[in-house]
């Protein structure tokens, strides 16, 4: 192993930009730094670290900017003598590291994706292959954390470089998630989140068939493993038995985020999606039928090239049939080497947020009417954190950072709440994105 000498001994703040994958990779990249006996953090005060790794985003054109935008700020430590190194891994990284290197060469080294082991040789650790699929540390609270089932993506969408920036699907093995997943639990993980690119290409590669239906049940075997939520399940070939499973073990979340990002024809084969307007409902009624309480989370592309306003009106009408209970917007980014990219950019940006605003007013009062049918009822709150006078959990249908809280005022409270545990509330009110309760014994 390469010894490397610092002016002080190292302690390294590891900052994360970007999706929940990304975490995951982070808190891999400082399990492996633990394990060598270097001193690390997520995200700490810069005064208590003399080492930076920036873990970069390079999805679309403002995730890059947010990037680039951190590495200045710290190369900008760096040249103040505030810390003694500077590095940059993650997608960022791996797709523009020659750009990179010759515009921010403040930064001592660039690492990609695939590329742990370097870095960690850099730093004078070594990769330690028995520590595969533990972590020891973790940037989320210590209750519930990203479980990420494969690497990269076989999809062929034509406004996403993630396949040039995490390469072909590769599943991991059955008994590795278990394990790994067995290991969060016994360091107090009560909820998991399933994540990948795609969670339903699951198994394909090693099994030759879709195994998230397995491997679902096998987690939910997991003892101590409260809950199990999924996310990014793409809707071509979508594996219906997926919804069996999820009415068979009650710690199955009743909830699935499936990103469609569209709905009108033309717009959806321009996207390379797979998937017609006629087969997304019909999935979407047969997920419906199997599990009528199910929670569904989707995410909406606008601004696509050649996106008409009446492929706009289509995708209202859908989003009123449909009913989803969470739903996210992205306004399309121009990203070079896509498929897309060789179309004109020609929906300009203003009226890419005039659509996206117009789809978000019609979601957010579909949310505000099921939310409303929610008050009077006692659901099971899972407790994440405290701000000012509110006790903050979420029920089974709500994943964190992205989806709706339940809130309990901790003055009037007279049950005693404890993060990260679960409490029966009822819900006394609700908005559009937020409900409001009382802990009931």
């Amino acid at each position: 192993m390469k010894t490397k000498r610092y002016a002080s001994k190292p302690n390294i703040n590891v900052v994360t930009l970007g999706c929940s994958k990304n975490l995951v990779d982070s808190e891999v990249l400082m399990s492996q730094l633990k394990a060598n006996g270097i001193e690390v953090t997520h995200e700490a005060a810069q005064k208590d670290t003399n080492i930076v790794i920036v873990n970069t985003c390079g999805f679309i054109e403002n995730a890059k900017q947010e990037s680039i935008d951190t590495i200045l700020h710290y190369a900008g430590a760096k040249a103040s003598g505030k810390i003694e190194k500077l590095y940059v891994t993650g997608c960022l990284s791996h797709r523009y590291k020659t750009e990179l290197e010759e515009g921010i060469p403040e930064v001592d080294a660039y690492f990609g994706t695939l590329e742990l082991p370097f870095l960690l040789e850099e730093l004078g650790a070594n990769y330690k292959h028995d520590l595969i699929g533990e972590r020891s540390l973790l940037t989320t609270p210590p209750h519930y954390a990203y479980l990420k089932i494969s690497e990269g993506c076989n999809r062929t969408c034509a406004f996403c470089a993630i396949p040039l920036m995490r390469g072909k699907h590769v599943s991991k093995p059955i008994e590795t998630l278990v394990a790994e997943a067995k290991h969060l639990v016994k360091n107090g993980v009560k909820e998991i989140m399933l994540i990948a690119q795609e969670l339903t290409y699951y198994g394909l590669d090693i099994y030759k068939k879709r195994e998230l239906a397995t491997l679902l049940r096998q987690l939910a075997q997991v003892e101590g493993l409260a809950w199990i939520r999924m996310h990014y399940a793409y809707p071509y070939k979508f594996p219906i038995e997926v919804i069996d499973v999820v009415n068979e073990y009650p710690n199955i979340c009743n909830y699935l985020d499936m990103p469609l990002q569209h709905i009108s024809d033309p717009v959806l084969k321009n996207m390379h999606r797979l998937i017609t307007k006629q087969e997304t409902i019909e999935l979407i009624d047969a997920i419906r039928t199997k599990a009528p309480g199910i929670a569904l989370r989707t995410t909406m592309l606008v601004g696509f090239p050649n996106e008409t306003d009446e492929d706009i009106e289509e995708l209202a009408n859908f989003l009123r049939y449909a009913r989803f209970e969470r739903m996210g917007i992205f306004e399309y980014s121009h990203e070079e080497s896509t498929t897309a990219h060789q179309l004109e950019d020609n929906v300009p940006p203003d009226v890419k947020a005039e659509r996206a605003a117009y789809l978000m007013d019609i979601q957010q009062e579909i949310s505000g009417e099921l939310n409303q049918q929610k008050v009077g009822n006692v659901f099971n709150v899972l407790f994440d954190r405290k701000e000012g006078d509110y006790f903050i959990g979420r029920t089974e249908f709500d994943s964190p950072e992205v989806d709706n809280e339940v809130l309990v005022d901790a003055r009037k409270n007279k049950n005693f709440v404890r993060i990260g545990d679960f409490a029966p509330v009822r819900i006394t009110n609700a908005t559009e994105f937020d409900l409001y309760g009382e802990v009931v014994r």
